[in-house]
């Protein structure tokens, strides 16, 4: 029967901070031969490799990023445990690691990490990016789970999981100038100037398709690869901007913007993206489990913006 050495998990810390033997030795005093010896006792104890030796050194394993995860769990515990005994007490906290595409709606972020947000026992640790770049950090083991308003495909190489959140409707909205004023789809888009969103959104893709079907070619007055610039945007220009309504819900209840055309073939998917992991991340499942729980429109509406 296989002990758990407790002098391995600060070893192994200390690897893990420094990423190189030669520095994690210097810092704990003793020789690097002499670490790996107690690194590859640790390993053999746990049954599973904890670091992949690379150009830019020592990586992590899934199987370390959890063993770290544990290993800080349980050196904040004795901190508590000093504490408690000096009349301090303090709760233990859960993680959870949530990369954020940079275009998504901030509201809908907000509405899917709520139930986490209302917790004393987690910690959250948010991170924004480029798709490609957040789904580096999951392969990485950096973060859980990565929201996004489009799939990815998964095949051997890649297991990706892309769980379908919510589907919201998309329209033309336009500020004060618009609650009046008349709107005929699809003519006048030839002649009001749009804002719209990048050309590698699925949404603007679906607009083009509905353009050159009605034989139509839009003026556009910009192009927005943001969600929140084109919710600004919206509100400031002298045309309309094509949005999910999500994202203007507000100022739409507000009356500071109005939908002057809605498309019901048009619709903004957010997803959540989850690598395959042998030890996922419980909070993961309890948040993406909430939302499917909930008809799509409104676990889109809870998340208005």
């Amino acid at each position: 029967m296989s002990f758990l050495n407790y002098h391995h998990l600060r070893y192994f810390r200390a690897i893990a901070g420094e990423r190189t033997l030669t520095k994690a030795a210097a810092k704990l005093n003793m020789s690097a031969p002499a670490l790996s010896i107690q690194l590859k006792q640790l390993e053999e104890s746990l049954g599973h490799a904890l670091f992949l030796r690379e150009r830019q050194g020592m990586m992590l394993t899934e199987a370390g990023r959890l063993a770290l995860d544990y290993a800080e769990t349980i050196f904040r515990a004795g901190d508590e445990l000093q504490d408690v005994m000096r009349n301090q007490p303090r709760g233990g906290r859960l993680v959870l690691r949530v990369g954020a595409v940079s275009t998504l709606s901030r509201n809908f972020v907000l509405g899917f990490l709520r139930p986490a947000l209302h917790r004393t026992d987690v910690e959250l640790v948010l991170r924004s990016g480029g798709l490609r770049e957040l789904l580096g950090q999951a392969h990485a083991h950096q973060i859980d789970l990565v929201l996004s308003n489009q799939p990815v495909r998964r095949d051997a190489a890649t297991p990706w999981h892309s769980h379908l959140l919510a589907e919201e409707p998309v329209g033309l909205v336009g500020g004060a100038k618009w609650r009046r004023k008349k709107f005929s789809f699809p003519a006048d888009c030839a002649t009001v100037p749009l804002v719209l969103p990048s050309l590698e959104s699925a949404t603007r893709a679906a607009f083009d398709r509905v353009m050159d079907a009605a034989g139509v070619r839009p003026l556009i007055a910009a192009e927005v690869d943001d969600m929140a610039m084109l919710r600004l945007l919206a509100r400031e220009e002298e045309g309309l901007a094509l949005v999910p309504q999500v994202v203007v819900r507000d100022e739409i209840a507000a009356g500071v913007l109005s939908v002057k055309h809605r498309f019901p073939q048009i619709r903004e998917t957010f997803y959540a993206i989850t690598p395959n992991r042998r030890f996922p991340n419980p909070l993961v499942k309890e948040l993406v489990a909430g939302i499917a729980a909930e008809p799509r429109a409104a676990a889109g509406g809870a998340a208005a913006q």
